[in-house]
């Protein structure tokens, strides 16, 4: 059968009209109502038509089918009418759920399915949190951007400032230029604009205070309006709580998050995994490290349903400035020889310290790491001896449904693309991600491939423990299956 290339291209253009008339009931719902919409955890805030197509185009991943537009487009008519309160929607599960309800009024089935949000006009029980970002380098700026790109309606985490040292008489300038321009993630989507008389960098309507200091302990936030601030320290310069104690005695702050692995009795959280355990007492938390947020859901799902006997993790990982650029002194071995150059064998602490986060695999792992010349996005190799024997397609299943129906869907995502390679994992949002068609499985030995972008995608876990630890985490619906759930898990993620 020959393809109509008119029709082909009517259908195209059809597709585009619904999809931008779209685009204004997505920022209405989230500007007027603090609601989020998303489509199997893609979030639909900001994004362009064809962006939004593309959206639609990847449920066909988990539901075989691409979604139509003929579906979400009367979704979002719905939903602006409905006056609700502070949410995150999944449009691919609501309509699944509709589906399936066998109701033919779709407005009396949102009443029902979103009863607890309706006619709530924009409320958001959360209260605001000021953000300070200690250190403004590759993780420092990704905060930033996820943060402004969150802002809404001044609700949940808001960016107050950031902290760094003076870098010459142009630093604002090339702060705010290192802001808007990246190699890697792209430029700053949105506007920024740079007011050299109050040091002040204005992101999309964001006011961001820039503060120099050499010594957290003497600044005082308070001085700049910042109260009761939650401060990010993405410097990695000091690693217990000692050193990190500093900013609890500048005036203004009140918690304390480190985005690396901390020493001693510190918690080191993965989100999805162990945030629970956060309490009021704790003031200062740890994010782990990329490679331990990459591996640990994975690796928690994979005890749950096999057992874990012992493993190796090996990690092909992207050079990072603790590197040289060419050959030279460092303290570290083999750190020394250029990063641009070398393939570069070196130490891991990942694997140990997922026991941190998941206790039962205390001293069943180690652990290795080859850094490799290029700039972002690693991959973990997990080689493991199960309890219990598999396949390789019962685990991909497995892996598949955990990525997509528990608690754990933020964390791990599932591609089984035989074309795909590291750059095409760039601004992943998850923690890290199953290369099905590279799993190997003999009975109880299981080899696991799984990408992650160590910058992007480990910030993304960075700012969902900051929204654990302020208590911002926006409302889940549909609500997910408790069956579907790993024991241990919460029944519902935000985006």
């Amino acid at each position: 059968m020959t393809l109509n290339s008119d029709a082909a291209l009517e259908t195209w253009i059809q597709r585009e009209t619904m999809a931008e008339t779209m685009i204004p009931l997505i920022g209405r719902l989230y500007r007027e109502n603090n609601v989020i919409t998303n489509i199997h955890g893609r979030s639909l805030i900001n994004q362009s038509v064809i962006s939004l197509l593309k959206a639609h185009r990847f449920a066909r991943q988990i539901d075989d089918v691409e979604l139509p537009l003929e579906a979400t487009l009367p979704l979002l008519q719905a939903l602006v009418t409905l006056q609700l309160g502070a949410a995150s929607l999944d449009l691919a599960r609501l309509n699944a759920s509709f589906k399936a309800s066998g109701e033919e009024d779709l407005d009396a089935f949102l009443r029902t399915e979103l009863e607890s949000i309706v006619n709530r006009c924009g409320a958001d029980e959360r209260t605001s949190t000021d953000v300070v970002l200690y250190g403004f380098g590759r993780i420092g700026r990704l905060l930033a951007r996820i943060l402004i790109e969150h802002s809404g309606g001044g609700h949940g985490l808001r960016l107050r400032a950031i902290v760094v040292r003076k870098g010459g008489d142009a630093d604002l300038t090339k702060r705010a230029s290192l802001l808007r321009r990246d190699s890697v993630h792209g430029p700053f989507n949105g506007t920024i604009t740079v007011d050299e008389q109050n040091n002040v960098i204005l992101a999309n309507g964001t006011a961001i205070q820039v503060i120099y200091s050499e010594n957290p302990a003497t600044i005082d936030y308070t001085a700049y309006g910042i109260q009761d601030a939650l401060v990010v320290d993405n410097t990695g310069r000091w690693r217990d709580e000692e050193g990190l104690s500093a900013h609890l005695r500048s005036k203004g702050a009140s918690r304390v998050l480190l985005t690396a692995p901390g020493k001693g009795a510190l918690k080191n959280i993965v989100h999805g995994i162990n945030h629970g355990t956060i309490t009021d007492e704790d003031l200062i938390v740890t994010a782990a490290s990329c490679t331990t947020n990459a591996i640990t859901p994975v690796l928690k799902v994979l005890n749950d349903k096999y057992g874990i006997v012992h493993g190796h993790v090996e990690t092909v990982h992207s050079f990072t400035n603790d590197q040289n650029l060419t050959d030279n002194f460092h303290k570290g071995d083999r750190r020394g020889r250029s990063a641009a150059l070398n393939m570069v064998l070196t130490e891991t602490g990942a694997a140990k310290a997922v026991a941190k986060a998941l206790p039962e695999l205390e001293g069943k792992l180690s652990g290795n790491s080859i850094r490799v010349p290029t700039p972002n996005v690693s991959m973990a190799i997990l080689n493991l001896t199960l309890e219990h024997g598999t396949t390789k397609n019962e685990v991909n299943s497995y892996l598949r449904d955990m990525s997509l129906n528990s608690g754990l869907r933020k964390q791990i995502d599932f591609i089984d693309s035989p074309e795909v390679v590291s750059s095409d994992f760039v601004g992943s949002r998850r923690a890290g991600i199953v290369d099905g068609l590279a799993t190997i499985s003999t009975d109880k030995h299981l080899v696991l491939y799984v990408w992650y972008d160590n910058e992007f995608g480990y910030s993304c876990q960075v700012v969902r423990v900051m929204e654990e630890m302020a208590g911002v985490h926006p409302r889940a619906f549909p609500m997910l299956d408790e069956g579907s759930v790993p024991a241990g898990l919460p029944s519902a993620a935000a985006v």
